[in-house]
């Protein structure tokens, strides 16, 4: 059997990740697609570091040797027992058997911490948005839905961004796309953010220069040797049809997939699509579905990219 595809999204807390992958694991297909949280390797629940003065950010807080191995066993197919951390009440529950299925996504704060690491990800997606906006993100998740207050999260957040510093923000050099999500137009309306994607020359990107307009706001630009693309939110869903039928046609035999929408952004209970989040989601997509095409056939050389 082919080994799975390993997707890596790594940012600090409340950065995105969850809206980045549950998107591609909707469309991929849940059956499809093993989770993985590197969250779930804190050394110390959530009193223990407390005593000691101690953030999850930092890696002593964390089991990162067995990470790495965890890492390597999915890599090659094979099943772990993965630890759990609870989240709600900051403890760890028991461990579960965890068997890597086509597609693996590996989503956390320390996921690129170390070059072992790092090796493991076909794709590494690395999340930067703004910090002022990440803070709002977090205090709203945190207050309504582990029972945080305000004044704690700030306190919390300021307590932790040395770590953020030191151990978080520099894993953005190791990243192939780095996605910021940015207000725009609409200030920071969750379902209109703009999306600025830095395409990194370690992969062979899509081609989007056909859709850079005036007209569209969408703006590419190089930083560097890597391609920076400005989606605005307010981007016209008939231009975000136009791009997703460019990069589909460069993935027919991933049709099927099609199926099920990408850009979904869930505000308390109801569920609105950002055409900035599906053209980004979709870029991810690219490189995953042409990585599993290169592993079924047996090689790791880039497959085309041009959709112009």
């Amino acid at each position: 059997m082919p080994r799975p595809v390993i997707l890596g999204v790594v940012g600090d807390s409340a950065a995105g990740k969850t809206t980045i992958t549950r998107g591609l694991m909707r469309v991929l297909g849940e059956d499809n697609v093993t989770h993985v949280c590197t969250d779930d390797y804190h050394r110390y629940d959530r009193k223990q570091r407390a005593d000691l003065a101690i953030t999850p950010l930092h890696p002593d807080c964390n089991y990162v040797d067995i990470m790495a191995q965890h890492l390597a066993h999915l890599r090659r197919g094979e099943p772990v027992l993965k630890p759990v951390y609870q989240h709600s009440d900051g403890t760890f529950g028991p461990p579960v058997y965890t068997s890597p299925e086509r597609f693996t996504v590996i989503e956390g704060l320390l996921g690129y911490h170390t070059p072992t690491m790092r090796d493991i990800y076909d794709v590494r997606v690395y999340l930067a948005p703004p910090e002022e906006l990440r803070r709002r993100w977090k205090v709203t998740r945190d207050c309504t839905r582990r029972g945080y207050t305000t004044d704690q999260v700030l306190s919390e957040l300021d307590a932790r961004e040395p770590d953020s510093e030191a151990f978080i923000r520099p894993q953005r050099r190791y990243a192939d796309l780095v996605v910021s999500f940015l207000p725009g137009q609409y200030d920071a309306d969750p379902t209109r953010l703009d999306a600025e994607i830095t395409l990194r020359p370690g992969l062979v990107h899509p081609d989007l220069s056909a859709f850079v307009s005036d007209m569209s706001g969408i703006t590419l630009t190089d930083d560097h040797g890597a391609h920076v693309v400005h989606i605005p939110g307010h981007v016209d869903p008939e231009e975000v049809l136009r791009i997703e039928e460019a990069v589909w046609s460069r993935m027919r035999f991933a049709a099927h997939l099609r199926e099920r929408e990408l850009g979904e952004v869930l505000v308390g209970n109801d569920v609105y699509r950002s055409g900035a989040l599906a053209i980004t989601q979709l870029l991810i997509l690219y490189h995953m579905l042409l990585t599993k095409a290169r592993v079924a056939l047996g090689s790791e050389e880039e497959l085309e990219p041009s959709i112009a």
